[in-house]
């Protein structure tokens, strides 16, 4: 089950992205004390007490050129589809404001549980300051300082209370994938595709994402899938349409749920920015990855073309370096047919585990080709490695000092577990531990 999602609403210049930032526990969206100047990253993952959420910074989401107002109310919208839980930030320095009772008008519209945080409460003496909020009615307003910390424990607390229960998991053995990436790149075209390649539907069925539908079909192999719709084509209207950072969290859900994400490439416009910042958040989950170039019908060939694309592809994806690349077109339903078996294979690559001893000859031929570096005249001893996890593969060596595994090092065994076994379109955790 996806895990619960988190938005942070409220209008202009009340410190949203200091409160996402505080509880992401990183710096991620740009900060300053202008209103709006929010234009970098909006989604994180985060947890709280063992309870793992994702993050929305609703003031990340530009609305183009149109009046604060009806940005303050389109991302109030966005905030209400996508949230589990929203958290309705305003200011204690100024008070309640017009904008403030919009916003709060909005979200009487939603079911969904609204928290009422009080920011910029930085020292104990502006406590009585929250009490006009009230009004607003929301319940008890919780003060919190995003700069400094204060109070957002206890807000962390009441969010985690708010999520929704998970119910018992039924057992699914099938693989589950996306497609992913900016808007007109024909993921619904190749959704369709597929699903015409691959008649035999078991049953569309209601995701966890809303509005959208899990299609699980059978090919004649007898394996079976289940694709995740990313459900942004579903959504109409000139806001859902043109916010290419909607897309995003529409993107995001779907990974969540993916055992393999289908990174979707448009040929005729070639890679654009957003395609790597969609496909980083794939690679950040740890998911099985292939990178799709659709319409490939439509360029003009000859024997160098696809060899040229896909050198860009990998200086333009470096950290996908492992993801396979195939070339289809959803209209020709060219390579359409080699795509399920290369989901199966990634799929099966992801969740592969090697067993210790196997594992141990690699890490120590390689040792023996490559000795492990010194600093400062003490060398790197490596006693042995071993798998703990799949999905991704994580893979423990032990050292008898952390500090000395250079990420040169470390990347030079991850290339040599690779060589030996087959990990194509999965990432490798190597962590180094301290031997005890």
């Amino acid at each position: 089950m996806a895990n619960p999602v988190v938005a942070i609403v409220g209008r202009p210049n009340v410190g949203k992205s200091t409160v996402f930032n505080r509880i992401a526990g990183e710096r991620i969206s740009i900060v300053e004390d202008i209103a709006g100047v929010t234009r970098d990253r909006i989604y994180a993952q985060s947890e709280w007490l063992g309870q793992p959420f994702n993050l929305i910074d609703t003031g990340g989401i530009d609305i183009g050129d149109e009046p604060f107002l009806t940005q303050i109310t389109e991302q109030a919208k966005i905030a209400i589809d996508e949230a589990d839980v929203i958290v309705f930030v305003v200011s204690g320095r100024e008070g309640v404001t017009d904008a403030d009772e919009k916003v709060a008008r909005i979200l009487y519209q939603t079911d969904k549980p609204v928290i009422l945080a009080v920011n910029k409460i930085d020292n104990p003496e502006l406590r009585t300051e929250i009490y006009d909020f009230y009004s607003l009615g929301f319940g008890d307003p919780i003060a919190i300082s995003g700069t400094h910390g204060i109070g957002t424990g206890d807000l962390l607390d009441r969010i985690c209370k708010e999520f929704p229960v998970k119910g018992e998991a039924s057992e699914d053995n099938s693989i589950k994938f996306s497609f992913i990436g900016r808007p007109n790149v024909g993921k619904s075209s190749l959704v369709n595709a597929i699903l015409g390649e691959n008649r035999v539907i078991v049953s569309n069925v209601e995701g966890t994402t809303r509005d959208a539908i899990d299609t699980r079909f059978v090919t004649e192999d007898q394996t079976e899938f289940t694709m995740i719709d990313t459900a942004g084509i579903r959504k109409r209207g000139k806001v859902y349409e043109s916010t290419e950072k909607y897309s995003v969290l529409r993107a995001m859900r779907a990974i969540d749920r993916s055992d393999v994400v289908c990174v979707v490439l448009n040929a005729e416009e070639g890679i654009r920015e957003q395609d790597k910042h969609v496909a980083g958040y794939a690679h950040e989950a740890g998911r099985g990855i292939i990178i799709v170039v659709n319409k490939w019908d439509t360029l003009k060939k000859d024997n160098h073309t696809m060899k040229e694309f896909e050198t860009k592809i990998r200086q333009e994806f470096q950290y996908l370096s492992y993801a396979p690349i195939i070339f289809v077109s959803a209209k020709t339903h060219q390579r359409l047919e080699n795509l399920p078996s290369l989901i199966k294979k990634v799929n099966d690559n992801h969740a592969r585990r090697v067993s210790s001893a196997v594992l141990n000859d690699v890490v120590m031929d390689a040792i023996a080709h490559n000795p492990t570096p010194t600093d400062n005249g003490k060398r790197l001893r490596v006693y042995y490695a071993t798998q703990v996890a799949v999905k991704p593969p994580t893979l423990v060596v032990f050292v008898n000092d952390p500090e000395l595994m250079h990420f040169s090092y470390e990347r030079f065994l991850e290339n040599q577990i690779r060589t030996a076994f087959d990990f194509e379109g999965t990432p490798i955790n190597v962590v180094s531990r301290r031997r005890k």
